[in-house]
């Protein structure tokens, strides 16, 4: 791709320019400081108003979960300190550890955690889906609330426990933001503490060591266990370019960089002071999202024509390039390789032909409405699928302007209803970790509840149907079954696109220790030597 020739003709020249002006640090201040290039600008601080995984990974660092699961996916209690079942299994009472205190001294109690799940279950698809089984959320005493159920749901401690959309514990006060708007407070009661008066959005942000937190005695073990704050502080510096990013990581000047790009990655290699590793345990799907309020993308014959271009080969080479094992094409809507997948009905994604797409679209009934595509010019992986879907929106021809933008604007935009003339959109990319495709009352994308879904706002009653049987599925045969329905059902009305799957490596100098592998990118557990 052109984007890609151009990073690597320009890379060696950028490696000489400057960082973005920052406060020097002295050299026992850096050794206490873990300074990261963190994968987008962090523009929003509620893990409950956005899915932005760079706002999930900020609550990573200054909320903390009931409970959490660890690597081989299981669910392990983290602020509770154990939980009761009765009721043939309808009523589940949580007991909190002790001791457990709000970064603003304040106590976590049963009430701040009822709340917190109420406002969290208003957003989350999977608790969306739990929410209608649930009678009552109820607060005993100061330390246990119980969760009253209309019948069984077994998936109660892994919605709770979940990494993907984590219901993190916040004030009550705060947990009463209605969850349709966002909260500008990060309090909450987790290994660090967010520095509000160092926030720069698209520059800097910062968090400090809660001192007062108190972790689990169990070693780390996935997301769970002793998420202890080893290192005083962690500060996140924003740069847009990757070359500097990259000079920034050889030279010492960053610590940590999240999401390097592939094309630098022989360059970070070479470096005898760079450790580069695949750190997250999940692939990275890509996707393309359409608005279905608005048109031409409210026809579904016009998002089936887009289909048809499609070849997810193209997308994936523009992230990762040629770089060894490090993507794949994964043609239905269930991460690769796990008991979901199928591609019953992804016909559709085998077309790969610009003509046929062409012909589709005029039969569509396409008027040359204008399609608006938003592209995060400073999140390259991101970018560079929003850019191979310009080139083939030209080549269909359709009426298609780009407008580039920041991450974290794209962010804010995406949640606008509006059509294209009033500020709106017509596509957007992005992308998610394999684990959380995995299962029907996960997955986000799929989810097709309209106003309440997720960004894009797809209908389609079918979708909804399938994902509520999933949950009462006899056996794996019967789960099979409707999964497969599930991606014959999104190949015909496309919800989104799926793009393929690439791996992340992150890196990191070698001075840093405990960058543990999993599913999620958290900064507790490490430090430096």
């Amino acid at each position: 791709m052109e984007r890609r020739s151009l990073i690597r003709g320009a890379g060696a020249a950028a490696l000489a320019g400057a960082l973005p002006a920052a406060p020097a640090l002295s050299q026992g201040a850096a050794a206490r400081t873990l300074r990261v290039v963190p994968q987008a600008n962090l523009t929003s601080l509620d893990p409950v108003w956005t899915t932005a995984v760079v706002t999930r990974n900020h609550g990573f660092m200054v909320y903390d979960q009931l409970c959490a699961q660890d690597a081989a996916g299981g669910i392990k209690p983290q602020m509770a300190e154990g939980w009761t079942t009765e009721n043939e299994g309808r009523d589940t009472a949580f007991t909190l550890r002790t001791g457990l205190k709000f970064h603003d001294g304040e106590p976590v109690r049963a009430a701040d955690c009822v709340a917190s799940i109420k406002r969290w279950a208003a957003r989350d698809v999977f608790a969306q889906v739990m929410w209608q089984r649930v009678d009552a959320v109820e607060a005993l005493d100061d330390r246990r609330f119980r969760v009253r159920l209309k019948q069984r749901f077994p998936g109660l401690l892994l919605a709770l426990g979940q990494t993907q959309f984590p219901c993190f514990i916040m004030p009550e006060r705060v947990a009463a933001t209605d969850p349709f708007q966002q909260t500008r407070e990060a309090i909450g009661s987790g290994p660090f503490r967010f520095v509000r008066d160092e926030w720069n959005p698209g520059q800097r942000a910062v968090w400090a060591r809660n001192d007062a937190y108190v972790p689990r005695q169990e070693p780390v073990d996935g997301l769970a266990g002793g998420r202890a704050p080893k290192i005083e502080r962690v500060e996140w510096t924003i740069i847009t370019d990757p070359a500097t990013a990259a000079n920034a990581m050889v030279t010492g000047e960053q610590d940590y960089w999240e999401y390097p790009l592939h094309d630098l990655l022989p360059l970070l290699r070479r470096s005898r002071d760079v450790v580069v590793q695949q750190r997250l345990t999940e692939g990275t799907y890509g996707i393309c999202r359409f608005n279905h309020l608005h048109p031409p993308f409210d026809n579904p014959g016009v998002r089936r024509a887009v289909a048809m271009a499609v070849d997810q080969r193209n997308y994936m080479r523009a992230v990762a390039g040629n770089e060894k094992d490090g993507w794949e094409a994964c043609e239905g809507v269930f991460t690769c390789g796990t008991p979901l997948a199928n591609e019953a009905g992804s016909e559709i994604l085998k077309i790969r032909n610009i003509e046929r797409a062409k012909a589709a679209l005029r039969e569509a009934g396409y008027a040359g409405q204008r399609v608006v595509l938003i592209a995060p010019g400073d999140y390259p992986q991101i970018n560079a699928l929003s850019l191979v879907t310009a080139d083939l929106l030209q080549r269909l021809g359709m009426n298609l302007e780009v407008v580039s933008t920041d991450w974290g604007t794209l962010v804010q935009r995406r949640a606008s209803k509006e059509p294209v003339e009033r500020g709106g959109w017509s596509m957007i990319h992005t992308t998610s970790s394999g684990q959380t495709l995995t299962l029907p009352v996960f997955h986000l994308f799929l989810r097709a509840n309209g106003p309440n879904a997720w960004f894009g706002w797809p209908q389609d009653d079918e979708i909804e149907r399938l994902r509520a049987a999933w949950l009462d599925a006899e056996d794996a045969a019967d789960s099979r079954r409707i999964a497969e329905a599930l991606n014959r059902r999104a190949m015909e009305v496309l919800p989104y696109i799926p793009l393929g799957f690439y791996w992340q490596p992150s890196a990191w100098r070698r001075n840093v220790t405990g960058a543990f592998r999993a599913p999620a990118t958290v900064f507790w557990n490490m430090g430096k030597a």
